[in-house]
């Protein structure tokens, strides 16, 4: 069994800068501005081998002008030592094509929805977005390409409150700047009691969101 890490272990590693850790998922990610399709895939190549090497294979997603990388343990969905050997190859391998790291581009969406019968409504969700029930609150997409959907279970209905909100899981250190530009958009705070691990805010209309870091 691979040990786990905490994402405050990876960070603190050597080599790994240009990473990020998302609580949404228990991964470490990264955005590299390739800045051409053609410097994309060959990066992507580069990943590719890496990757079969080490028997340890992230999720890999090539645009345009950049490619994000999530790295993950499958064996418990966190981090292991594994993700940070791998993590700081692909580094190396990114620095040699030119591609710079932007930890910018990199979060996590989620949908939260209150729920007063999780049980019941979780397949609907399942069904209906073609994603797949993992555990008792969550609904993933299998392919991990879309948002992950969460039901948070309540004891009451809180008629005072939106039904539904959304989960923004940010770098650590990105996470103020991007409070600061939704303040700046006439959103307001409405609830820091849980700071720094995750922030309510709310938009003109009191519609809310969750801006959350992984500790």
């Amino acid at each position: 069994m691979t040990d786990r890490i905490s994402a405050k272990q990876f960070r603190d590693a050597e080599g790994v800068e240009d990473w990020r850790t998302i609580v949404g998922g228990g991964w470490a990610c990264a955005y590299f501005r390739t800045g051409s399709f053609a410097v994309g895939v060959e990066l992507v190549r580069a990943i590719g081998e890496i990757a079969a090497a080490a028997n340890h294979h992230p999720d890999v997603d090539l645009r345009p002008k950049g490619v994000s990388v999530k790295l993950f343990t499958s064996d418990f969905g966190g981090l292991s030592q594994r993700d940070v050997a791998v993590a700081q190859q692909i580094s190396v391998a990114a620095a040699e094509l030119g591609a710079p790291a932007d930890p910018s581009g990199v979060q996590h969406v989620q949908v939260a929805i209150d729920a007063m019968a999780g049980a019941e409504v979780l397949p609907f969700w399942a069904a209906v977005l073609g994603y797949e029930v993992f555990g008792e609150e969550d609904v993933l997409d299998p392919l991990r390409r879309g948002p992950t959907f969460w039901f948070q279970q309540m004891d009451a209905p809180r008629p005072q409150r939106n039904r539904f909100h959304i989960d923004v899981y940010l770098p650590h250190d990105h996470v103020e700047a991007r409070i600061a530009a939704a303040l700046a958009a006439g959103g307001r705070i409405v609830n820091d009691a849980n700071a720094p691990g995750w922030w309510t805010l709310a938009d003109p209309e009191g519609n809310e969101v969750d801006l959350a870091i992984w500790e």
